[in-house]
């Protein structure tokens, strides 16, 4: 994509806050007594649970993308009577690439402003690989309707709101930095994944597994973890992986990304239960109207961090899946990052849109649904 701002940091500069929460990290799993036992074990479960079962649906998804090698911007240019049901379409697919493509082909005049509301209501960005990797039931109810939501708000944005926010300039560079060829740490980041994805789908059967190939399994998820934390803290994606990539680099970028934010979510629940006292599902009982309109006020934050903490908080059972659906609904992922670089106007338009479907999905799901995949 030629017309896409990039977002990323220059290649070689070093990510100090990243480098300093992998130490932080670090020092929690080597702590002594409760607090180290207690962080080795949620990493554990967050590895095994989550970011393997992410691992495989990215390259599932990337190498199926790779082997069909299908030109998304070309056909959505072409498809003026179906733009917004295809943008829709788009910005349902796991990740941002699809949305990015929208707002790019927007700013570049191919498609309309209700294409732009239609994939970035659609769009449920990397929190989309979560869900489809650890609740593929939820996920089964959550995108489809994200896309019906995302089609109709499409079709009477462009029935109704008739102002345009065309670019006059556009910058021409790429999303994400080129790494160019397959590196070691991808290649190892897969084959630690592979039994530890075992170790997962065993435990979904419920069958106790000890140890792989005379590993123990804290052990093989530790190292998985840290590795993961290391090609976080060390790269240059602030966004989406390049698509020119390979499928095993962009899933080990991505994995990591997406388990930082799964880890964090892990930690801060069970630190705060553990040590404070704290009933955090209780606390969340207490204020549950407000639930849904505060994951609906997260998903207006631009990037695909906070939304995988809402989505991990709904695998945990903290909040309801009302909230899990306005969240849904109302971010736009890393696709808000070029909509704001090329056409602000635009991006904050579109995302305001974008909110008031969502609080009416997911105050129909909390009233009249409350209990429904919870």
């Amino acid at each position: 994509m030629s017309d896409v701002t990039t977002l990323t940091a220059p290649m070689g500069k070093l990510r100090p806050k990243r480098l300093l929460v992998l130490a932080i990290m670090l020092v929690l799993a080597v702590a002594p007594g409760q607090l180290g036992e207690l962080t080795r074990e949620l990493m554990t479960d967050a590895y095994v649970q989550v970011s393997v079962f992410v691992a495989a649906t990215l390259l599932l998804f990337y190498g199926a993308e790779r082997l069909f090698n299908f030109d998304i911007g070309e056909s959505l240019s072409k498809a003026r009577g179906a733009q917004v049901p295809l943008a829709a379409l788009l910005g349902t697919t796991p990740g941002c690439g699809g949305a990015v493509v929208v707002v790019a082909a927007y700013s570049s005049g191919h498609v309309g402003f209700g294409a732009v509301v239609a994939t970035l209501t659609a769009t449920m960005g990397d929190a989309a690989f979560l869900l489809i990797a650890t609740r593929p039931d939820a996920a089964l109810v959550v995108l489809p309707l994200s896309l019906v939501v995302g089609i109709l708000s499409g079709w009477l944005v462009d029935r109704f709101h008739k102002v345009e926010y065309r670019a006059s300039n556009l910058a021409s560079c790429e999303l994400a930095p080129l790494i160019g060829r397959t590196r070691p740490q991808d290649v190892a980041y897969l084959l630690i994944a592979i039994p530890g994805f075992i170790v997962g789908v065993a435990q979904l059967g419920q069958v106790e597994i000890n140890s792989i190939v005379s590993v123990p399994v804290q052990w093989l998820a530790l190292i998985g973890t840290f590795l993961g934390l290391t090609i976080w803290a060390t790269s240059q994606l602030a966004a989406m992986t390049n698509a020119s990539d390979s499928p095993l680099t962009r899933m080990a970028e991505e994995t990591s990304f997406i388990s930082v934010w799964v880890i964090g979510a892990y930690l801060a629940y069970d630190y705060v239960a553990e040590f404070a006292g704290l009933d955090i599902e209780l606390l969340f009982q207490s204020i549950a109207p407000l639930l849904p309109l505060m994951a609906v006020l997260v998903g207006l934050i631009p990037g695909c961090g906070p939304q995988v903490l809402v989505a991990t908080l709904f695998l945990n059972g903290v909040i309801p899946f009302a909230a899990l659906m306005g969240n849904a609904i109302s971010n736009d992922g890393d696709a808000l990052f070029p909509a704001i670089a090329l056409n602000p106007k635009a991006a904050v338009m579109a995302t305001l849109y974008s909110t008031i479907p969502a609080l009416i999905v997911a105050y129909a799901f909390f009233f009249l649904a409350p209990n429904f995949m919870n």
